[in-house]
């Protein structure tokens, strides 16, 4: 089971790689959302912003956060660490229920670009 420090880990490698995208995926990667990422094994959700091609996590906190993000996502640790790596297809994982993704519909059209 991936740890709190590995998933942060991976949500920077998810940064950095946004950061580094040309083309329909930078331009997707630079809207301007609130984001959050619940781990459902450790019962976290970091949350944060994407903004300037980049997630910037704000703070980490215990459970479901009270406000709701703009785009949310919600997985396993591992499922991060794994969709992060390139070891898990987002598509299939998607589908299969593994990784959900909620959004405003011009958000998910946007993100899918990203993933």
């Amino acid at each position: 089971m991936a740890t709190i420090e590995e998933c942060r880990a991976a949500l920077e490698k998810l940064s950095d790689n946004m950061r580094s995208a040309e083309g329909d995926v930078a331009a997707a990667a630079s809207m301007d959302r609130s984001v959050s990422c619940r781990i459902t094994d450790l019962d976290v959700t970091f949350v944060g912003r994407m903004t300037g091609g980049r997630i910037v996590v704000h703070d980490t906190l215990q459970g479901v956060p009270k406000e709701k993000a703009q785009i949310r996502l919600t997985m396993s640790g591992d499922d991060l660490v794994a969709l992060v790596d390139g070891d898990l297809n987002f598509a299939k994982a998607w589908g299969s229920g593994r990784v959900k993704l909620e959004a405003g519909l011009r958000d998910l059209f946007q993100l899918r670009k990203l993933l």
